[in-house]
């Protein structure tokens, strides 16, 4: 049988939220929202809030989910600080309560740039995973089919010379990786395989580069 172990860091989250979770609550009482309304602002702000760390822990540190979460910590602790005494909550500034009135537009948009926003990224890493439990072979470059060159037959009056050997331009490993994920991606998005025109103009490389790309080995 486990113990329950005393965790000091989680009792100081837990009193530090309920403090907070009460102070938006009288703000948002004393700015006019009384009932339930008062009660449904301080849950509010604790989503926001929730939403977007949880954007930050899974990689989605851009602009806008910081932008988010600054919001929905600066709504909590403005809210400790004019409970505190800052704000006369008998006689409550405009300013406040059309910032009060105003915040459940604000929290929405801002929960469905969060949630909608994740939602593309987290699609396409379960059809990754997707893919890989289903065991899809690795994508094969298709070798360019070699064509047959006609050369005239050497007269007495002049030897038969070799012609000089096609140099192969040299890859670097990060390009090669790189086509490799784009005819991945290719044969997830279009059931086939890559072929060589398709590997050019996706790479926007030249045509010996892309040649020399598609014959190396997977």
């Amino acid at each position: 049988m486990s113990r329950i172990r005393f965790d000091a860091v989680l009792v100081q989250a837990l009193i530090a939220g309920a403090l907070s979770f009460a102070h938006l609550h009288d703000l948002a009482a004393a700015a006019g929202q009384d009932g339930w309304k008062a009660w449904a602002y301080p849950i509010s702000v604790d989503l926001l809030m929730v939403a977007a760390w949880r954007r930050l822990r899974t990689g989605g540190s851009s602009r806008l989910v910081w932008f988010w979460f600054l919001t929905a910590l600066t709504a909590s602790l403005g809210a400790n600080i004019a409970t505190a005494g800052l704000l006369d909550l008998e006689n409550p500034p405009a300013w406040l309560r059309l910032g009060v009135a105003g915040w459940p537009a604000l929290a929405f948009l801002g929960g469905t740039l969060l949630a909608h926003g994740g939602h593309r990224r987290e699609h396409a890493e379960s059809d990754g995973e997707a893919a890989a439990e289903a065991g899809q072979p690795e994508p094969v470059f298709e070798a360019p089919a070699e064509v047959p060159v006609l050369e005239p037959a050497p007269t007495s009056a002049e030897p038969a010379v070799s012609p000089p050997p096609v140099s192969v331009p040299e890859v670097p490993p990060a390009l090669v990786a790189h086509a490799r994920r784009v005819a991945d991606e290719h044969r997830t998005r279009t059931g086939h395989r890559i072929d060589l025109d398709t590997l050019h103009a996706r790479l926007g490389v030249p045509a010996p580069l892309a040649e020399a790309i598609a014959t190396q080995p997977a």
